[in-house]
C-alpha cells in the first residue's frame, strides 16, 4: 500500500477516492503492471469478439488502465473530478472518448457497462445499491464486472483497511436482474491473491453477463 493510501482519512467512498487524486494518487496497483495487462486482454478480446461498438465505464480513474484497452467508443464516469481531469488531459487529442462526473448520467448506455476494481471499495450499502442499478441500466448487451465475490475476505484480510469492502455482487444481480441478465463467462485472475505480493496479484475476477432476449 502507498503511503498516499496510508495518509488519507476515510469519511466516506466518494471522498476518499477524490482525495487520493487530488494529493496526485493513483487507480491503484491493479490498474498498472502485469494485473493491467490482464485486464486489458480479456476486454480487448472480449470486445472484438461480440463487435462491441460502444463501452461506458463507471470508475475511470486516473485512465491507465483505458490506455492499454482497445474500444471504438468510450466514455467514462467517475465521482472524483481530480480523477476526470486526469483522463481529460491525457486524451484529449482522442475524440473517440468522453469523461464526466458520474452525477451527470441521465441514462446513458453503451453495449458494454465496465466495472473494473470498483464495486468492492463501496463501502455503503446505498452507495451499492445505486452503483449496481447505474451499472445495469446503462448496458444494452452485457457488463464486465473484475472484483472480488466473497464476503470472507473482509474477515480473512483482517477488515484494517477503511476503503475497501468485499461483497458477494452476485447475490444483488440474482436478487434484482436475474430476469434479465444471465452470467455468459467467469474469468479467473492469472494472478490470484498472493498476501505476499499485494502489487502484483489480485483477488478480483472477471463477471460477464448478457442481456437475455426477449
Amino acid at each position: 500500500m502507498s503511503d498516499t493510501e496510508n495518509s488519507l482519512a476515510f469519511r466516506h467512498s466518494a471522498q476518499y477516492w477524490d482525495d487520493r487524486y487530488r494529493l496526485a494518487g493513483n487507480s491503484g496497483a491493479g490498474s498498472y503492471g502485469r494485473l493491467a495487462d490482464f485486464k486489458a486482454n480479456v476486454l480487448n478480446e472480449f470486445v472484438a469478439r461480440e463487435k462491441i461498438a460502444s463501452v461506458v465505464e463507471f470508475g475511470c480513474g486516473d485512465g491507465n488502465q483505458l490506455s492499454l484497452s482497445r474500444y471504438p467508443r468510450y466514455t467514462g464516469f467517475d465521482v472524483s473530478e481530480h480523477a476526470l481531469q486526469r483522463c481529460q488531459n491525457r486524451f484529449a487529442s482522442d475524440p473517440t472518448k468522453d469523461f464526466y462526473p458520474v452525477s451527470e448520467w441521465k441514462g446513458k448506455t453503451a453495449e458494454l457497462a465496465l466495472s473494473l476494481d470498483v464495486i468492492y471499495h463501496l463501502i455503503e450499502d446505498g452507495v451499492f445499491t445505486q452503483y449496481m442499478e447505474t451499472l445495469f441500466d446503462a448496458a444494452e448487451r452485457f457488463v464486465a464486472i473484475y472484483a472480488s465475490n466473497d464476503e470472507k475476505l473482509n474477515a480473512l484480510l483482517g477488515g484494517h483497511v477503511k476503503h475497501v469492502r468485499h461483497r458477494k455482487f452476485t447475490d444483488w444481480i440474482v436478487k434484482n436482474r436475474a430476469a434479465d441478465w444471465e452470467l455468459l463467462d467467469w474469468v479467473p485472475n492469472s494472478y490470484p491473491f498472493d498476501i505476499r505480493d499485494q502489487n502484483n496479484t489480485s483477488f478480483a475476477d472477471f463477471y460477464l453477463f448478457r442481456r437475455l432476449k426477449k
